[in-house]
C-alpha cells in the first residue's frame, strides 16, 4: 500500500462528523499518541518486555489521525513527509538539529 492508497483507506474510515474535522483527529493523534508512549514507558520502568506488537498498533492509529488531520486541512501523507525532510534537512546542514524551539 502507498501513501494514497492509505489517505484513500482513512477517507473510508472516518467514522465522525466534518463538522468535527480538525479537531477529532487532532485529538485522537493526541490521546493514541500517549497510548503508544505509555508502553515504552512501562518497558523503561521495568514493569515488562517491550510490547513491540502492541506499540505497532498503537503507531498505526497514530498514523491513521495524522492522517486524517493533514487531509482536514488539506494536506498529503507526501507533502507532510517532504516538508519534515526539507526542515530537518536544513536544521542538520545548520547544526542545529537539538535544541528546542519552532524556528531554529
Amino acid at each position: 500500500m502507498n501513501f494514497e492508497e492509505y489517505e484513500d483507506f482513512v477517507e473510508e474510515m472516518r467514522v465522525f462528523p466534518l463538522a468535527h474535522k480538525i479537531i477529532y483527529p487532532a485529538l485522537g493523534l493526541a490521546g493514541e499518541s500517549g497510548e503508544a508512549v505509555e508502553k515504552v514507558k512501562k518497558w523503561l520502568r521495568g514493569d515488562r518486555e517491550l510490547d513491540r506488537e502492541g506499540l505497532l498498533k498503537e503507531m498505526g492509529d497514530v498514523l491513521y489521525y495524522l492522517t486524517a488531520l493533514a487531509h482536514d486541512i488539506d494536506y498529503t501523507l507526501k507533502e507532510v513527509m517532504e516538508t519534515n525532510v526539507i526542515k530537518l534537512s536544513k536544521r542538520k546542514k545548520e547544526d542545529k538539529i537539538k535544541g528546542s524551539g519552532d524556528n531554529r
